[in-house]
């Protein structure tokens, strides 16, 4: 097994057998490219700890996520890099940084106060006429509601990938940084001091996630 120097200039893809590993790793190793940073997925604890960086990833239920992050042993590392050092969250990867979900429910890891709820759209129209639909799949536009430097490069209002049936809600406004329209306004970016973290997926999202992945890497909060 690969090992982790103190001083190696890493990124930590936590696996705890939830995210969507394959396709996050490869988006973070080509946003790395020429760069000296070297990517690991990494199920053990003290990989995550030597880290510089720790991408967050997520999908599924989230009360599936939250028991087997505790029963991979990778909670507390995970704790401890939210703490000190960028850790970047991904789509049920960020809604496990609030406080609880409605899903379950189930509590969060409660690095950022607030909830996470689901989408409560049934009969309602889209524009076209169309019935909106649970989960949003697709491309929506994402608004940035705060100026961070994960977004340097990336227009305001562009597009980028979602697959989701419930969204944060964070207490203060001003950890939402990121806002996108589904039958009404919902927080699609957070951030709080060294954790940045969305509900859409950059890895799906061509040129701008790779952008804020590339952002990521050269972040200094």
């Amino acid at each position: 097994m690969k090992t982790v120097a103190n001083n190696a200039n890493t990124v930590a893809v936590v696996d705890y057998g939830m995210g969507n590993l394959h396709s996050v790793a490869q988006a973070v190793r080509h946003a790395a490219d020429q760069v000296g940073v070297e990517v690991f997925v990494t199920s053990d604890p003290e990989v995550v700890r030597k880290a510089t960086r720790v991408v967050l990833p997520g999908q599924g239920a989230m009360p599936d996520c939250m028991r087997e992050l505790r029963d991979s042993g990778l909670l507390e590392s995970v704790l401890e890099a939210a703490a000190n050092k960028p850790l970047f969250g991904v789509c049920v990867g960020m809604q496990m940084l609030l406080s609880r979900s409605d899903e379950g429910p189930t509590d969060g890891l409660g690095l950022i106060p607030g909830e996470v709820v689901r989408f409560e759209l049934e009969g309602r129209l889209q524009p076209d006429g169309s019935r909106f639909k649970v989960p949003q799949m697709g491309w929506n536009q994402v608004r940035q509601a705060q100026p961070h430097a994960v977004w340097a490069g990336v227009p305001d209002g562009s597009h980028f990938y979602f697959v989701h049936s419930f969204y944060a809600r964070p207490v203060d406004a001003r950890h939402s940084v990121g806002e996108a329209e589904y039958g009404a306004c919902f927080t699609a970016a957070i951030a709080r001091d060294n954790i940045f973290a969305t509900q859409f997926h950059p890895e799906k999202s061509a040129d701008h996630g790779l952008q804020l992945y590339r952002n990521f890497l050269h972040w200094n909060p």
